[in-house]
């Protein structure tokens, strides 16, 4: 086999983070996902028809089309009937995943421009009804929240927030200390909204209806008025008398991004301008029980795979 190509990035785009029941409420997966594409594609300044390959992450499919996410995203944001396209779902990591297969795609020669990112419209998670397939002989029938159901370790049947209960006791970490962490994850993307940080990141939505056009050009989730007083007064949402709050877990958001990826010798050749270049990645498993470890061994990899260190690092 060939040596691997050097794999560059052309251009990124997102929309704005929207809340649970948000802005973004009424877009589809395959809405939000064509949406980034094309922009992505235009910021790129790449030919579509030169795009071969298109790889978008998806974990909660809310209709039908969603098993098509990555087609319709691909071909509804401008790329051609004969490009290619994949849905990947490692969860919280589908949308890196997505990028890590599109460039590995270039790497081995299968193309030399590929799209990857990611799509998620938690507000439209659905049902299951179970018993709707065969018929409930008698009795009641239940609805499944496949929201919820994303979001619970199927190996011991617990919510995500319980493992984060798991990391906080093992790593003895405050109720506290999250709380300030989580003020000051809010300042610090308050402020940088504030500064205009986003803005060029951020592709605006319009939101169509009968009293006008609405834009949607700001994360919606970030709480410039969060305060650690506020903070303290929130129960523990997740175990008795534990720390993780409704305040400073992760939260319930809806959104879309993407990256056009391209191998770096031919977009030097056309004279295209990176915005940065791949160096590696890593990729790595945990206990289920303690699944926000995930990023420690991965870093590790990536660290030993680069030479680098976390010294060498400004973020």
């Amino acid at each position: 086999m060939a040596d691997t190509r050097d794999v560059v990035v052309l251009s990124g785009v997102r929309t704005p983070i929207g809340d649970y029941g948000g802005g973004l409420q009424s877009f589809t997966p395959p809405d939000l996902g064509a949406l980034v594409v094309a922009e992505a594609i235009k910021r790129s300044k790449v030919d579509p028809g030169k795009i071969g390959q298109g790889v978008i992450g998806n974990v909660i499919h809310t209709q039908a089309k969603d098993m098509y996410v990555s087609r319709l995203s691909c071909v509804n944001g401008g790329m051609s009937h004969d490009s290619g396209a994949l849905t990947v779902n490692r969860l919280c990591g589908s949308g890196l995943q997505a990028i890590v297969s599109a460039a590995q795609m270039i790497m081995l020669g299968d193309t030399e421009f590929a799209v990857g990112g990611g799509v998620e419209s938690m507000s439209n998670a659905g049902y299951q009804a179970p018993a709707a397939r065969w018929g409930a002989r008698m009795g009641d029938s239940k609805l499944i929240d496949m929201m919820v159901g994303a979001l619970t370790d199927p190996f011991d049947t617990v919510h995500m927030g319980v493992t984060a209960e798991n990391i906080a006791e093992k790593w003895k970490l405050q109720r506290e200390e999250q709380d300030e962490f989580a003020v000051e994850s809010h300042r610090r993307a308050a402020a940088a909204i504030a500064a205009g940080y986003f803005k060029d990141q951020i592709l605006p939505i319009e939101i169509k209806s009968r009293k006008g056009v609405t834009v949607v050009d700001t994360d919606e989730h970030v709480r410039g008025d969060a305060s650690v007083e506020g903070m303290a007064k929130l129960r523990a949402a997740f175990k008795k008398d534990g720390t993780v709050t409704p305040g400073n877990a992760s939260g319930i958001n809806d959104g879309g991004a993407a990256v056009v990826l391209a191998d770096a010798a031919v977009a030097e050749k056309q004279g295209l301008q990176p915005m940065a270049r791949l160096v590696t990645y890593g990729i790595a498993g945990v206990d289920p029980a303690f699944m926000g470890e995930g990023p420690i061994p991965a870093v590790k990899l990536v660290m030993q795979r680069s030479g680098l260190k976390v010294s060498d690092m400004d973020v």
